[in-house]
């Protein structure tokens, strides 16, 4: 998430958790953004949705077709103001955020480690009781390969970067070398 498109996806993020912790349905409104967000990451779909000459209530049709019975009146409601509003496009952008909202409400910080090669069960573990002491809230990880580290390790945890890859460390030794 970055830019103009998560400035367009706060306030709809914002009502929508707001919404959720009204009526105390946290766990509806994630799943059903998730359901719209995945629907809307569809190459077809998202043809549709950025196509100018798509008609609003064609698309509203569609999306509550796809939607089922997954999507409760607020739901549906929600999806016929992005079609009107033509945001439908930044659903994903909106849905991580309320994720992100969702995991703040609860204490937890969701975290992201990046490593050139697999994490062992064990050093995850490892990571997980030191992030809990420093950040004091409950952490959910999860971790990908990134061959281009070299080495080491990147985690990110909201808007906190610890960065100890190799490529960094290079990257900082040139840049004191001024190579």
């Amino acid at each position: 998430m970055a830019g103009e498109s998560t400035t367009i996806a706060r306030p709809y993020a914002e009502a929508a958790f707001s919404r959720a912790v009204e009526t105390d349905k946290l766990d509806t409104w994630e799943e059903m953004l998730g359901l719209l967000a995945t629907v809307v990451a569809d190459d077809d779909i998202a043809a549709l949705v950025s196509n100018p000459r798509m008609d609003g209530a064609q698309l509203t049709e569609l999306m509550l077709a796809i939607g089922g019975g997954r999507l409760t009146d607020e739901g549906q409601n929600f999806v016929r103001i992005l079609v009107e509003n033509k945001r439908l496009g930044v659903i994903g952008d909106i849905s991580d955020m309320f994720g992100e909202m969702k995991s703040a409400q609860e204490g937890a910080l969701d975290v992201v480690i990046s490593s050139a090669f697999p994490i062992k069960p064990a050093q995850e573990a490892q990571l997980v009781e030191a992030l809990q002491k420093k950040l004091g809230r409950e952490i959910r990880i999860s971790s990908e390969e990134d061959p281009e580290l070299i080495g080491g390790v990147r985690i990110r945890a909201g808007d906190l970067v610890i960065d100890g890859s190799i490529r960094e460390q290079l990257n900082r030794l040139s840049n004191e070398l001024g190579i």
